[in-house]
C-alpha cells in the first residue's frame, strides 16, 4: 500500500486534470471545433488532432504506367494499386488498422499539393519505372511483370463513396471524376 500523501497527491493530480479537461471535451463536441488549441496556461490538457473533420470526398492520385515506346492517344495504360488507398472503384476500402501504410498516406497528402512540393514522389516514380523490388514491396500488384514500364504518368481523381443505390447498379464502392493531369507521362530519359 502506498503512504498517505502519495495517495493524495494522487487523487489532487486527477482532480486538477479532470477540470482542466472540461473545456477540451466542450471544444472536441461543439461544431466549431479548435483544432491543436491549449486551453489553460499550462499546456497540460488540451486538443490535438490531425483532421477538424474527416470528408467523404477525396482527392487520389492515380499512377498509371505502359510498355508502349511511345505516347499517344492510342497508349494503353496500367494502373499501380495499392494496398490502403483507394483505386479502382469497384474494389472494397481495406480495414489495416492497426498498421499504418506510410506510402498509401503520403500520397493521399501528396494529392492535395503540386508535385513540386513532393521531390519523394519523383523518387517514386523512377523506382517504379526500374521495377525496383523493394518498391514494388509497398504496393498491392505490379502490373508491368516481367518488364518495367517505358513511361510512368500520375493522374488527379476526385473519389466519393458510392449511395446503396449506386452500389447496387454497379458494383462500385467509388465514384470517381477526372481532375486533371498531375505529372505527364515520363521515361527513366526524363529524368
Amino acid at each position: 500500500t502506498f503512504p498517505i500523501y502519495f495517495q493524495v497527491l494522487v487523487i489532487a493530480l486527477t482532480l486538477t486534470v479532470i477540470l482542466m479537461s472540461i473545456k477540451p471535451v466542450k471544444n472536441m463536441i461543439s461544431p466549431g471545433q479548435r483544432m491543436n488549441a491549449s486551453f489553460n496556461p499550462l499546456h497540460l490538457v488540451n486538443s490535438y488532432g490531425a483532421f477538424g473533420s474527416v470528408t467523404r470526398t477525396r482527392y487520389e492520385l492515380i499512377i498509371e504506367g505502359t510498355t508502349n515506346e511511345t505516347v499517344d492517344d492510342q497508349t494503353e495504360w496500367k494502373a499501380y494499386e495499392f494496398k490502403g488507398k483507394p483505386g479502382h472503384p469497384g474494389r472494397t476500402p481495406p480495414q489495416i488498422a492497426p498498421y499504418h501504410l506510410r506510402l498509401d498516406w503520403q500520397l493521399w497528402f501528396a494529392a492535395m499539393t503540386s508535385i513540386q512540393t513532393n521531390p519523394w514522389l519523383i523518387r517514386l516514380i523512377k523506382k517504379l519505372l526500374k521495377n525496383d523490388e523493394d518498391t514494388l514491396g509497398l504496393l498491392r500488384d505490379n502490373p508491368f511483370i516481367p518488364f518495367a514500364p517505358e513511361f510512368i504518368r500520375i493522374r488527379l481523381f476526385k473519389y466519393e463513396f458510392t449511395s446503396r443505390i449506386e452500389q447496387k447498379q454497379t458494383g462500385n464502392q467509388w465514384k470517381r471524376s477526372f481532375q486533371g493531369i498531375y505529372l505527364s507521362p515520363k521515361s527513366l530519359d526524363d529524368f
